[in-house]
């Protein structure tokens, strides 16, 4: 009797045999990538890498500049303050210097101030004893032409002014100008008695006197120093010093001396 042939035991084609052995060597075979994976570079042997992040490198500094860094940290602000307040100050500064110009000028546009002018119109001489080599008593008897130009500022003569006559920078004598009021657009003129006392001439400035005496040029030096206010309109200033230096020359030393030459020169004193 013939046994019976299942299905399931009859032995596979050879098309499914040889699709079934491909099929189990493809799942043997590893899987390709579809696109090349870079290689990672190998560091040497004995080569480590440490990767930190940055805000730790900076926020955390070494235990020995800890104390370096807090310092660092609290002048920050103490100079950023002090720059301000540089700042400020030449900033102001700037701005004063800049009213005070331009008030100066408007000022000036207004008034148009001028400066006052002195000369000496005569002189008297007397005590000059020349014979001998003993000492002199000179008297100035001075005569001085004040003019004040402008038109809209007046002078205040104050006390405590000076008056000086010098030969070879020998001090002769000496007095004072008189306190007064100059409006303005106004000529003062005004005398001044200049006396000087047992001053002992050196035998070099007697004979150089004695020479120009004969020659009749004998120069002197006026010195004028006076404190003064100004009145602008209703304003009237602080003190100021007017400083006044003639050369002169005059053609004896008598009463009746006549100038021969004269050169006036002025200046002021703010402060």
């Amino acid at each position: 009797m013939a046994d019976r042939v299942h299905p399931r035991d009859s032995p596979p084609s050879s098309g499914e045999a040889s699709t079934t052995s491909s099929s189990a060597h493809r799942n043997d075979l590893p899987l390709k990538p579809s696109h090349p994976v870079p290689e990672k570079p190998v560091p040497p042997p004995a080569t480590y890498v440490i990767q930190v992040p940055k805000d730790q490198i900076y926020r955390y500094p070494p235990p020995e500049n800890a104390r370096r860094m807090q310092k660092l940290a609290r002048r920050k602000p103490r100079r950023s303050c002090c720059c301000r307040c540089i700042c400020w100050s030449l900033a102001l500064l700037l701005l004063l210097i800049f009213l005070l110009a331009a008030t100066a000028g408007v000022l000036y546009l207004i008034f148009r101030p001028q400066a006052p002018k002195y000369s000496v119109d005569s002189i008297a001489i007397s005590g000059f004893n020349l014979t001998s080599v003993s000492s002199i008593s000179p008297e100035f008897d001075v005569t001085i032409r004040a003019q004040n130009p402008n038109k809209k500022i007046g002078i205040y003569y104050e006390t405590g002014s000076s008056v000086s006559v010098y030969y070879s920078d020998v001090d002769l004598c000496n007095g004072a100008l008189p306190a007064f009021y100059q409006p303005s657009k106004n000529l003062t003129v005004f005398q001044m008695a200049l006396k000087g006392s047992s001053i002992l001439l050196k035998s070099s400035v007697h004979s150089a006197l004695v020479a120009q005496q004969k020659s009749g040029t004998v120069p002197f030096k006026l010195n004028l120093k006076a404190p003064v206010k100004i009145k602008v309109g209703a304003v009237k200033t602080w003190t100021i010093t007017v400083k006044v230096k003639c050369d002169l020359t005059v053609d004896s030393l008598t009463p009746a001396a006549k100038i021969v030459s004269e050169d006036c020169k002025y200046s002021v004193k703010l402060w």
